[in-house]
């Protein structure tokens, strides 16, 4: 019986503990406090992309944001986390059901200075030098000579059934921009990226703002490495009412797709009303960071015990 041993090297294990060290080393250089959450919640996230195991009447965090706000909303200036998140069905080759995530937040930043110092991040742990910033509707014009922002329905239903195969499937304009950008967009980018201005359908929890165009743009953006998505960054939303708005489309569209439909975190929204500061955070996949120091193909390589081994 192998599946004793670790899926990791020694070398990929060491590799990772000095990621590790140097990560904090960096956040302790720049004042942005190291903070710990419960692992184990009572609400669990809504959007119908993300599946929270349950346990009991408690969930495992599929991400800290939820507490690191709470923290926020609360008076504790800029924070990180390096801590365990959970997400049901996610196991493939940059997939593992338990990863490790790095969160931080930082009060006053815009998502343009988040921005500056996730690529400072990349230059001290990689030796990555100026990385590529580029627009959602740039990517979408260079490879498929349309603006995402305002393509009409029908147009993009007909483009995205052109260039893959969906069989009967039923998709709205969301599912077709993500399938566009995951099998036509993704594998032409530079080998690290920043994409920012999404559409304002695919907001989650950032601002939505008018760009230079006039198009209400969701202000958040993502960093890609070799073909990986490595982070996603916004700036926060921080209006309660649109946030409880969006929060209810979720579970209606969970209904719709007869998903779980998981308590509201209140206590978030309640710390939103009591005020939290205009700031911008970002979660980068450690995991993936430590693929790619690694030149690792699959995350099983980078992680202890990954998978079945577990």
């Amino acid at each position: 019986m192998s599946q004793w041993r670790p899926g990791a090297s020694a070398t990929n294990l060491r590799i990772r503990a000095d990621l590790l060290a140097r990560c904090r080393a960096f956040f302790a250089a720049r004042q942005v406090m190291e903070v710990e959450t419960p692992l184990l919640t009572h609400a669990a996230v809504s959007d119908v992309n993300i599946q929270s195991f349950r346990l009991g009447q408690q969930f495992l965090q599929t991400s800290p944001e939820y507490a690191m706000k709470r923290l926020l909303a609360a008076g504790s200036g800029p924070i990180y986390q390096i801590c365990k998140a959970f997400r049901q069905g996610e196991c493939s080759r940059l997939h593992n059901p338990e990863f490790t995530l790095l969160e931080w937040y930082r009060p006053g930043f815009d998502w343009r200075e988040l921005m500056d110092e996730v690529a400072d991040l990349m230059a001290e742990l990689l030796g990555i030098g100026k990385i590529a910033r580029l627009s959602y509707r740039d990517v979408f014009q260079q490879q498929l000579a349309v603006d995402p922002h305002r393509i009409k329905a029908e147009d993009l239903q007909e483009l995205t059934r052109s260039r893959i195969d969906l069989g009967q499937t039923e998709l709205d304009d969301t599912d077709c921009l993500q399938l566009l950008m995951h099998h036509c967009i993704e594998p032409q980018l530079p080998d690290y990226c920043f994409i920012y201005d999404y559409p304002a359908a695919q907001a989650a929890l950032a601002k939505v703002e008018q760009d230079e165009q006039g198009c209400a743009v969701a202000r958040r953006f993502e960093l890609y490495g070799k073909g990986m998505e490595l982070a996603n960054a916004y700036q926060e939303l921080t209006d309660v009412d649109e946030q409880r708005r969006r929060f209810e489309a979720d579970i209606a569209r969970r209904q719709q797709q007869a998903l779980p439909v998981n308590p509201l975190d209140e206590k978030l929204l309640a710390a939103l009303a009591e005020g939290l500061p205009a700031c911008a955070g970002v979660a980068l996949g450690f995991d993936r960071l430590v693929m790619l120091a690694t030149a690792s193909k699959h995350i099983d390589q980078v992680i202890s015990f990954a998978g079945d081994r577990a």
